[in-house]
């Protein structure tokens, strides 16, 4: 199937050469562009902070979709390969989140490399889950209904975690929402596919990789670097895993899911085959991507207010 004709033209005008050159000159490119966006759907409340990290404070932005006491939250990792990406590259589908699953969001951020590389991010994304476990109360929100949600790598970061929690004997999230996961398994059909897709192809993969690792051998790195490799799955929470068919992460990402599946665990798996990777920080500009993401909020609301 075809890419989604609107998502086609709103794809043209974005720069085709963003990952080619230094971090800090691509981090600069999609901030510029980010500023030029609207906000489109109004909460009654978004407040600034900051969530311990791993060795810090990390920014984070709450969002409330109402003053209603004891709403569940979910605790939102942002994509951008680990080297890219921000609160405000994604306010958008934080503020969609809170809006549609009626839940207060808690979007933080996390160690970028290739300043930080390899475990910085997965450190700094447990250490809020970590926090919004004892915390979340401060906040308004209920304890016992978190959920963890990411886009991309911000998607792995929300695996992993449920992974670190199961190692680390803390509960388990109502759900991990996983938009287009990377799970480190080489070889799929759909990296071949789909090496020149739209937004992600393979030479940015290998440049967001070669950030994030460092150059590093990943068998010295341990199992967290490639959670697709990672045999034991079971005991993890709920899955809703969205895969994208123009997407070179596409096979990692169903593969991921009914992995899942067979350890026992609960697992929903929509593939849209008109998406590309990312599709979901278009959901206020392109109507079918919106439409993609019905389902998406859909679950969450559903695993949140049980």
């Amino acid at each position: 199937m075809t890419i989604d004709p609107q998502l086609v033209e709103l794809l043209g005008v974005l720069p085709d050469d963003l990952f080619v050159g230094d971090a800090a000159t691509a981090r600069a490119t999609i901030d510029a562009g980010v500023a030029l966006l609207p906000v489109l759907t109004e909460l009654a409340r978004v407040e600034d902070r900051t969530v311990p990290g791993a060795v810090d404070a990390r920014p984070a932005r709450v969002y409330r979709p109402s003053e209603e006491p004891g709403l569940p939250v979910t605790l939102f990792f942002h994509g951008g390969g680990f080297v890219i990406g921000g609160l405000d590259s994604h306010d958008a589908l934080a503020r969609r989140i809170a809006r549609h699953a009626n839940c207060v969001v808690v979007s933080t951020d996390y160690r970028l490399a290739p300043e930080f590389p390899f475990p910085a991010a997965t450190e700094d994304a447990f250490a809020a889950y970590r926090w919004l476990l004892d915390h979340a109360g401060e906040l308004g929100a209920d304890p016992t209904r978190i959920a963890l949600a990411g886009d991309s790598a911000g998607a792995t970061l929300s695996a992993t975690v449920c992974l670190l929690a199961r190692e680390h004997g803390l509960p388990q999230p109502a759900l991990q929402m996983l938009w287009y996961p990377t799970t480190g398994v080489e070889g799929t059909a759909s990296q071949v596919e789909n090496a020149d897709a739209p937004l992600l192809t393979a030479a940015s993969i290998a440049w967001f990789l070669g950030h994030y690792f460092g150059g590093r051998d990943l068998d010295d790195l341990g199992p967290y670097a490639r959670i697709g490799t990672i045999e034991d799955l079971s005991g993890l929470a709920p899955a809703h895993v969205v895969i994208a068919g123009h997407d070179p992460l596409r096979d990692e990402g169903a593969d991921y899911a009914e992995r899942l599946r067979a350890a026992g665990n609960a697992v929903e798996c929509e593939s849209f085959d008109d998406m590309v990777h990312g599709f979901m920080s278009f959901v206020d500009l392109v109507p079918r991507c919106e439409e993609c993401a019905t389902g998406s909020f859909t679950a969450l609301r559903r695993a949140l207010h049980p």
